[in-house]
């Protein structure tokens, strides 16, 4: 089993920053792509951000410009660095990877817990 801890979240003012990261440990023989998913209230999750092992990135239209992925594979870590936030970005913000266990080597995934992002004055 894989666990993905989350931290960065808070309450930021409008044009404000935020940078999120997402360790990954545990049964770990190569993780794979990385993600970033929000979900708001009363609203489906959606992917925010994605980077794939080689370090090739996809980002919704909604925060192309603002928001920046990124990932430090000698830590099995993935960053979020979030710019000129808006309330509209207030969501639960959740981690996913796929890897491959390293005990059997099969590609599974894991989602961390989620950490609440709130831009608001």
């Amino acid at each position: 089993q894989v666990q993905l801890v989350e931290s960065g979240g808070g309450l930021v003012q409008p044009g404000g920053s935020l940078r999120l990261s997402c360790a990954a440990s545990g049964n770990i023989f190569r993780i794979g792509t990385m993600e970033w998913y929000r979900q708001a209230p009363g609203k489906q999750r959606g992917l925010v951000a994605s980077i794939g092992s080689g370090g090739a990135t996809n980002y919704a239209d909604s925060v192309k410009g603002r928001f920046t992925i990124s990932r430090d594979n000698a830590k099995n870590t993935v960053y979020l660095r979030m710019n000129s936030l808006k309330p509209e970005d207030t969501a639960v913000y959740y981690c996913h990877a796929t890897y491959y266990a390293a005990s059997s080597y099969t590609r599974e995934d894991s989602w961390g817990q989620g950490t609440q992002v709130t831009v608001s004055s």
